[in-house]
């Protein structure tokens, strides 16, 4: 019984531990150390291996609380339309000033702010772009509820209407993307240098030259990522992952909602 406890005990320790860590792998190898020491609590106690696998896969279905609660309710407005913002407060993004400097270091101009709200969501983008690669940096700050979180995009459009783009977004991200983005998804450890450096990598990989890119202004920045998201949105009503509601809202489906979990799992296992 005692070494059924310390051996319980050591996992969970152990897999806390790695999820303080800010690495990826480390983070999902102790979401996947607590799935085995709940395993281990409820086969010690009851002596049923069905029943530890039964309780430690219960954490699996542990997003249902939020999808069936809050997701089932949320709409979305059809149409994205980005208005000049304030840069939120230190105490909200303390880290943006920083994160801008270490862009505008890398030969990248600040554009402008700019960000849409909708009842208990909100969206922060600075936008950053670099005339000689003819590259578009943002940093993108989440709001929702009591939950925030920010990443980094940095994206290239080619004259062919492919998107390239490389990213530390730190979710599983709850929508599908257009058919026209190329996604080369980062940790979300990396610093700007390493997600620049990756991109660029990215594009040498697909033999995507600087002459095939889109040269870009101010103006079309903004009105390139209001079509994006608007596109993005009809893109998942047309494949059943959201619905149309009322007042020209959506919503997500069923489906959405069911894509929403596998999204999750992929996470999980995405070691």
């Amino acid at each position: 019984m005692l070494f059924g406890l310390f051996l319980t005990l050591g996992v969970a320790v152990l897999s806390v531990a790695l999820r303080s860590f800010q690495t990826s792998f480390s983070q999902k190898l102790g979401a996947l150390g607590i799935l085995i020491a709940t395993f281990l609590a409820v086969y010690f106690i009851t002596g049923s291996v069905g029943w530890g696998i039964a309780v430690g896969a219960a954490w699996l279905f542990l997003p249902w609380l939020e999808i069936l609660t809050r997701i089932r309710t949320l709409r979305l407005p059809k149409e994205k339309r980005l208005r000049p913002k304030t840069p939120p407060s230190a105490s909200l993004f303390p880290a943006l000033d920083e994160i801008s400097r270490e862009i505008e270091n890398e030969g990248f101009a600040h554009i402008n702010d700019a960000g849409w709200d909708w009842e208990d969501y909100r969206q922060f983008f600075r936008l950053f772009y670099k005339t000689d690669d003819r590259a578009q940096a943002t940093i993108c700050l989440n709001e929702q509820y009591d939950l925030s979180f920010y990443y980094l995009r940095i994206s290239s459009r080619a004259k062919d209407g492919l998107i390239w783009t490389t990213w530390n977004y730190p979710l599983s991200y709850g929508l599908k993307l257009t058919p026209q983005f190329r996604i080369n998804r980062q940790r979300p450890d990396q610093s700007f240098w390493q997600l620049y450096q990756s991109h660029r990598e990215f594009l040498k990989r697909h033999s995507v030259e600087t002459a095939a890119l889109d040269s870009l202004d101010d103006e079309r920045i903004q009105i390139d990522i209001e079509n994006d998201l608007r596109d993005q949105i009809a893109h998942n009503v047309r494949a059943g992952v959201l619905k149309l509601a009322a007042n020209d809202e959506v919503k997500y489906s069923w489906r959405g909602m069911i894509y929403l979990w596998c999204q999750f799992l992929l996470d999980l296992v995405r070691l």
